[in-house]
């Protein structure tokens, strides 16, 4: 029997109706190891320069971290990648859940999508082989309707990603959901799919995966397991999940309101008022931490984000209203910040006289559950106002630019942090460099807010960090070093929640991560190459964005709210960002990548990554 490769990814043309598997040479695997990073470099590969979104030539890439279904902890992680059809820039989104793990134990490490079918299909992966297979009966229904279907066709025991109605009407931020909540939520990867006419990947492994030292890994697995589960954040998070982040924030003034004009909000959405309506917590493949929520509303969640992006910063007060909002919205397959933010401006657009009653069909307001309620189907199904809606960040050019001043968006993708950035700066820089728009995901610098002790902080960014949250000074490190290792860990293919420098110092580092893969795959890393392919990654997809959009220095801002507009309540007060001060963390920024002043990799490193695409 033929073995293995490490790496084995099949291109999937749904035009021809071909598959074909490609095996990446070593040289390019160790460059960047798998997820997110081979992602980003076969989207190089195979990405038409400047195409658009939603037509045939853009590319649609499942991929596996390289310890994705191993032993590791928290190994249910793979990214969505392709050109956004919201930003025009890399879409790019880390689902968790149980497909990714069972493409592995299928045999497929990713999936290279081409084309576009001439109807609707789901992909089959099973023993080794990828299937087209008619998705017909499955077009129309929601995510939970076609996982069930599916199951039902198909056996139990298969594992389903799928789009829900938002993707097949092209709304420009539906995303790819796995089970009631996990989700690729962000860039409209959703959307990319429906233009494929693709409804579903479905899974179901029985080669398992083969690990270099099985007995190793799981004497690894409980050493960090246990290692892990002492931590009090993994503690309280296994109990309330990330809805602990909004009492702190909301105490600050910091928690996004009435989108973005207000900074506080009520108590209805503190973590203790959510966990009323919790039956019960669950986990990922492989998770030791079990962060979600089944809700007693009928669906999974909410999360930090939906609770402030549904709740606070649409005026939706009652906690009950805000789950259905975020139930409704994952059943039809929606970005909740996107979504949370395009309802927001609307309001505010239509406070401000930008559209009235005959562009939306009646009042707008914030708090008006009812209304936000059927603008979420209607954008949904593309009827009246909603199908405006549909075309989110595009509609500046339509009202006019300067309402991009409000729309609380950079890059073309709305803001998904609940928290207001203009108190914690390293968080305004994060959100403003991020690859992929305003994203909190990519460098989220948590641990400014922890009040560490300085020795801690000097080893953990290996130098000297100001402990201020509001000071501009040192942010560039930290943003620097926050961003690269969560690059690595999306290359892993491990939960963020347990890495190094997002919740807690104590969680997984570089060693950590060189010990699980040589175990795993018996490929040797050190904490310096690891380093060095998170910062190719990062500049690949900075390449790509340039190739698509020329996005350099003019595109890493803020919206114009969060310089000219201070904070207006509690401790948070007054706080905004000064242009020039912002200016310089930027110059520091570009430095500690080895960019030029207006954000532009080297010739030299370019020619790096075109050779490592010629390569493939």
């Amino acid at each position: 029997m033929k073995e293995r490769p490490l790496c084995n990814n099949a291109v999937v043309n749904l035009t021809d109706r071909t598959v074909d598997f490609v095996e990446p040479p070593e040289e390019v695997l160790r460059s960047f190891i798998g997820g997110r990073g081979l992602n980003m470099h076969y989207l190089y590969k195979y990405l038409k320069p400047q195409c658009d979104p939603l037509s045939p030539d853009n590319v649609l890439i499942l991929g596996n971290g390289i310890l994705t279904g191993t032993m590791s902890p928290n190994s249910g992680r793979h990214n969505v990648t392709c050109k956004s059809p919201e930003s025009g820039i890399i879409g790019d989104a880390n689902i968790g859940g149980f497909l990714g793990p069972e493409m592995r134990f299928a045999g497929v490490d990713r999936l290279i999508i081409l084309g576009k079918a001439d109807r609707p299909v789901y992909l089959y992966v099973n023993d080794g082989k990828v299937e087209i297979r008619d998705a017909s009966k499955y077009w129309g229904l929601t995510c939970s309707e076609t996982e069930a279907r599916l199951r039902y066709d198909l056996g139990s025991d298969v594992e389903v990603e799928m789009i829900g109605p938002a993707g097949e009407n092209l709304v420009r931020y539906a995303c790819t959901r796995y089970g009631p909540k996990n989700a690729a939520g962000r860039c409209g990867s959703g959307a990319v799919w429906g233009s494929k006419n693709l409804k579903a990947v479905v899974a179901r492994g029985n080669q398992g995966l083969p690990l270099a030292n099985p007995e190793g890994m799981l004497n690894k697995f409980n050493e960090l397991k246990d290692y892990l589960k002492s931590s009090k954040v993994t503690q309280v998070l296994g109990r309330v999940g990330t809805p602990l982040l909004y009492d702190v924030s909301n105490y600050l003034g910091a928690i996004r309101t009435h989108n973005s004009q207000q900074t506080v909000f009520f108590d209805t959405m503190n973590a203790e008022e959510v966990h009323k309506y919790v039956n019960k917590m669950v986990g990922c493949y492989g998770c030791v931490v079990h962060c979600r929520h089944r809700n007693s509303v009928g669906g999974e969640g909410p999360e930090y984000t939906t609770e402030v992006l549904l709740g606070s910063n649409i005026g939706v007060a009652d906690t009950r209203d805000m789950i259905e909002l975020n139930n409704i919205s994952n059943e039809l397959g929606l970005d909740v910040s996107s979504l949370g933010t395009y309802l927001a401006w609307a309001v505010e657009l239509y406070e401000k006289g930008y559209i009235t009653d005959k562009d939306t069909g009646g009042p707008l307001r914030f708090g008006d559950f009812e209304t936000m309620k059927k603008l979420i189907y209607d954008i949904t199904y593309r009827k009246g106002f909603g199908d405006t809606l549909a075309e989110g960040s595009l509609l500046v050019d339509k009202y006019g630019k300067e309402t991009a001043d409000f729309l609380i968006a950079i890059k073309g993708l709305p803001q998904s942090d609940p928290h207001d950035v203009r108190y914690i700066k390293a968080f305004a820089l994060g959100i403003a460099t991020s690859s992929r728009g305003a994203d909190h995901l990519r460098s989220r610098p948590t641990l400014e807010i922890l009040d560490l002790p300085a020795e801690l902080t000097r080893k953990v960014f290996g130098q000297p960090i100001d402990p201020n949250p509001t000071s501009y000074n040192t942010k560039a490190v930290v943003v620097t070093v926050t961003e690269t290792i969560l690059a690595v860990a999306d290359c892993m293919g491990i939960c963020k929640f347990i890495t190094h420098c997002w919740n807690s110092p104590r969680n997984l580092n570089y060693d950590h991560f060189s010990q699980l893969t040589e175990l795993a795959t018996g490929l040797k890393f050190s904490k310096e190459d690891l380093i060095g392919v998170g910062r190719r990654v990062t500049d690949q997809e900075r390449l790509i964005n340039y190739q698509e959009k020329g996005i350099d220095r003019k595109d890493d801002t803020l919206p114009a709210r969060y310089f000219d507009e201070p904070m207006p309540s509690a401790r948070a007060k007054g706080s905004h960002i000064d242009r020039e001060k912002f200016a310089g963390m930027l110059d520091e920024y570009y430095e500690l990548h080895g960019w030029d002043k207006n954000g532009m990799l080297p010739q030299q490193r370019i020619d790096e990554l075109n050779r490592l695409k010629n390569l493939s």
